[in-house]
């Protein structure tokens, strides 16, 4: 990843960046893009403002830097800058990898 995105998720969204899966197996066999599994792990690059009912701010759960498990078939994916990201809500999410 080479900057920062020019993009700021809203309300409870979190920018991800999926983690690359590895193109060859153990055993040297080459997978390609069609068979590959949608990555479950991602780096948090950005949070949105997360509100309560009366409107103040609620503290995120996850923080930019965060290694996180991405729900496998949630979010939306969206291309800026030639990297691929993940938008998903924060309550997605499935936890923190520490």
């Amino acid at each position: 990843m080479s900057k920062k995105p020019a993009i700021r998720p809203l309300g409870d969204r979190v920018l991800v960046l999926p983690k690359e899966e590895k193109e060859v197996t153990r055993g040297g066999i080459i997978i390609p893009d069609t068979a590959k599994e949608k990555p479950m792990e991602g780096t948090v690059i950005a949070v949105g403002v997360k509100r309560d009912k009366d409107g103040k701010e609620v503290p995120f759960d996850v923080k930019p830097g965060d290694t996180v498990l991405l729900p496998k078939y949630g979010g939306t994916e969206i291309k800026l800058d030639d990297e691929v990201y993940q938008i998903v809500r924060s309550e997605d999410l499935l936890g923190i990898l520490v």
